[in-house]
């Protein structure tokens, strides 16, 4: 019988949204926590922390543990854990006296499901016999923007009809969509790219330079994403006076907006242009973007920039992940659970290092965002070495 690869990679779209889900529903709810648990901001302020690290953490893991016959099992674990987490949300708060430990239990156990989700969908994707690659992998990856716009979108309507202190039955809803998805994984077929054995260690990698430069590469694409994403909100309310709601509709919704669009563009006509020509380009429009948005005198002119940056790293993240499993065929799971590690780690340190420039100039958001200027930049640079390095590799 003919295996149906399209069930695999719908399995994998919704696995996306998962991720989308886990990563943005408990920030929609900061200020709730606050008010009704008496959570302090500083508490507040850990769960990302915990989120991404935990992520991080899960991504380590599976580098050293996690086989390709293994796959099944654990992505259907993420699922669980997924649903568990949002679940768990939901009710664990109310368990302990201390409300916080509930809540940041209920983030670190679906922060483990979001990791394992980062970490295997692309190669189980790229292990399937589809044409295209590339652009599959571009499309596949636009689905996290969708999950981000209809979690957005879709909490905010029902805060809105219902009340925000309902949000724990909306968290249970939620939950239904990777519970879902466990039937689609148990019952879809998965390949594996490389025989278990015959893939290249972490040692091996490491000593390869072109891993190296594809750990900056996913490192600097990280940064550029959340760096603009995590602070065009703050941006928008700042600059032009907006309320939270709106400044979180017009900020993080259109960047996600432009970056799917930019991952679907790519998905539907990438045959027609080199990937790596295609991603400097992508790379020197979030330089301008980051610039605007750094120089821009006219604060609508520096939101566009925020909005216009989302186009220009939609394609980086997939991007790095198909030019590195292309060039480096061997990487197996260690290679795609290393790459999601970096991409994690740039996704903690770009904002970091944007707000932290912000405060030495005096709170002056912009500044920190013209700050941001350097990850576009060295990731042009990366770039520019991988082209070298793999033509040097062609000719020998």
């Amino acid at each position: 019988m003919q295996k149906n690869y399209k069930k695999t990679l719908r399995a994998c779209y919704l696995g996306f949204i998962t991720q989308a889900i886990t990563s943005n529903f408990s920030t929609l709810l900061f200020l709730r926590f606050h008010t009704s648990y008496g959570i302090s901001l500083g508490q507040i302020a850990l769960i990302p922390a915990v989120f991404f690290l935990t992520q991080l953490l899960v991504d380590l893991i599976c580098a050293k543990f996690v086989t390709a016959a293994r796959y099944r099992k654990c992505i259907i674990a993420s699922q669980i854990a997924a649903a568990a987490g949002l679940m768990g949300l939901a009710v664990l708060p109310d368990c302990f006296s201390n409300p916080f430990a509930g809540i940041i239990i209920g983030v670190f156990i679906y922060a483990v499901g979001s990791g394992l989700i980062e970490v295997l969908c692309s190669p189980i994707v790229e292990a399937c016999p589809f044409d295209r690659k590339e652009q599959v992998m571009s499309l596949l990856h636009s689905f996290y923007c969708w999950g981000s716009i209809a979690v957005i979108v879709l909490s905010t309507l029902f805060f809105f009809v219902f009340g925000i202190e309902h949000w724990k039955i909306l968290a249970c809803l939620w939950a239904l969509i990777p519970l879902y998805n466990v039937v689609n994984f148990a019952s879809c077929p998965i390949e594996h790219l490389v025989e278990d054995g015959s893939g290249m260690t972490i040692a091996q990698l490491f000593k390869t330079p072109l891993f190296w430069v594809s750990v900056v590469l996913m490192v600097c694409s990280g940064a550029s994403e959340l760096a603009m994403a995590q602070w065009a909100s703050a941006f928008a309310e700042s600059a032009l006076g907006l309320s939270k709601t709106l400044g979180d509709l017009i900020g993080p919704c259109l960047f996600a907006v432009m970056m799917g669009v930019s991952r679907v563009i790519y998905g539907k006509y990438g045959e027609r242009v080199d990937l790596t020509v295609y991603m400097l380009g992508s790379g020197a429009l979030c330089l301008v973007c980051y610039l605007l948005a750094g120089l821009a005198a006219l604060p609508l002119l520096g939101l566009l920039g925020c909005i216009a940056c989302g186009f220009a790293v939609g394609i980086m993240w997939p991007g790095t992940i198909s030019i590195s499993s292309r060039r480096l065929p061997l990487g197996g799971t260690a290679l795609f659970a290393l790459l999601a590690m970096s991409g994690d780690l740039g996704g903690a340190i770009g904002p970091s290092l944007v707000g932290l420039a912000s405060q030495k100039a005096g709170d002056n958001l912009q500044t920190g965002l013209l700050f941001g200027c350097v990850f576009p930049a060295v990731l042009i640079a990366a770039l520019l070495i991988m082209r070298r390095i793999s033509k040097k590799s062609s000719e020998i």
